[in-house]
């Protein structure tokens, strides 16, 4: 387990607060399924955020809008589960997808709930500003926390004109402190802002007691934020200017499947080391063990000889 995931117990709003009156940096990154969810949480990722950038990533859409609500209780359930599998620390947080909440506050209510009840977030996230107090404010009232988000908003790229910096004129820039204000006291327990100049993201976070989520927006917001595939480098293509690659997963992961490739057509795999025997007999009685869904089965020899003994896991009904 990392020592940053040993620092704390569970991330809540509370525990965000804290971290900002401390001046203890955020770290969070999306997450859409099972297996890289508990890797992010066993690294110590504070916050997991579901993001419905998994119609770009994972469905191979242009952009977020055909993202709906089934797809984001799907994921979320799945972030959630592996959540509680590994440290059981971070906060998980799902996003309100376009069109679950801009057109009727009932049926916005209703989705918020859905994606707590059904999807096992701790936290909702939605897009706008000030229009979106009323709403803010209704969700906190219920119990439901709600993370806004300002700036480059990109459920709204057709009417932004594209993913463009936003606030760069005096005019915009006042409008995008107006919406954090109001957000903030409507009840929003964090902020993300996206896409803004870092001057403009450096105010808001002086001028606010929540903490702030910077993507593209300067490195004095409370803490950043990063799309997993972006961090990992399993895009080549996409390259923006806020992102940091720190690792090259798709050059690492072709050349994998390259030599798992040669081998099968070669026949190097599998080899007898990979392989059954009816007549052999095993010194001791196999042991297996399930990790991430995967069993794997060892005839007498150590487990870390699978790669899988290194790994701790909570058991089942563990609380931390």
């Amino acid at each position: 387990m990392s020592v940053h995931s040993a620092r704390r117990s569970k991330v809540t709003h509370l525990e965000l607060r804290k971290m900002k009156e401390q001046g203890e940096r955020i770290a969070m990154l999306t997450a859409y399924d099972y297996s890289f969810a508990r890797l992010c949480d066993q690294a110590g990722t504070d916050i997991l955020l579901v993001g419905d950038s998994l119609g770009m990533v994972i469905q191979g859409q242009k952009n977020t809008l055909p993202v709906t609500m089934e797809h984001m209780i799907y994921h979320c359930q799945a972030v959630a589960r592996s959540v509680e599998a590994a440290s059981g620390r971070a906060m998980v947080v799902g996003d309100l997808p376009f069109m679950s909440y801009q057109s009727d506050l009932d049926e916005a209510m209703r989705n918020a709930g859905r994606l707590i009840k059904e999807g096992q977030a701790e936290a909702v996230k939605l897009e706008g500003g000030a229009e979106y107090a009323e709403l803010v404010s209704k969700l906190v009232r219920v119990g439901i926390p709600v993370m806004g988000h300002i700036g480059l908003t990109p459920q709204s790229l057709h009417a932004l004109g594209g993913f463009k910096v936003q606030g760069r004129d005096d005019l915009a820039a006042q409008k995008l402190r107006s919406d954090a204000l109001a957000l903030a006291e409507a009840g929003c327990f964090s902020l993300v802002l996206e896409g803004i100049p870092q001057e403009l993201g450096a105010e808001i976070t002086e001028s606010l007691a929540i903490p702030t989520i910077g993507i593209g927006a300067g490195p004095e917001c409370d803490g950043q934020v990063l799309v997993i595939y972006d961090l990992l480098g399993m895009n080549e293509e996409f390259r923006p200017r806020f992102v940091k690659r720190y690792e090259n997963f798709a050059v690492r992961i072709r050349t994998a499947i390259d030599s798992y490739v040669g081998e099968v057509r070669s026949g190097a795999f599998p080899g007898p080391e990979h392989s059954f025997s009816r007549t052999e007999k095993s010194k001791d009685r196999p042991r297996a063990v399930a990790v991430g869904g995967v069993v794997a089965e060892s005839e007498g020899g150590p487990l870390e000889s699978v790669g899988v003994g290194c790994i701790p896991l909570r058991p089942p009904g563990h609380k931390s």
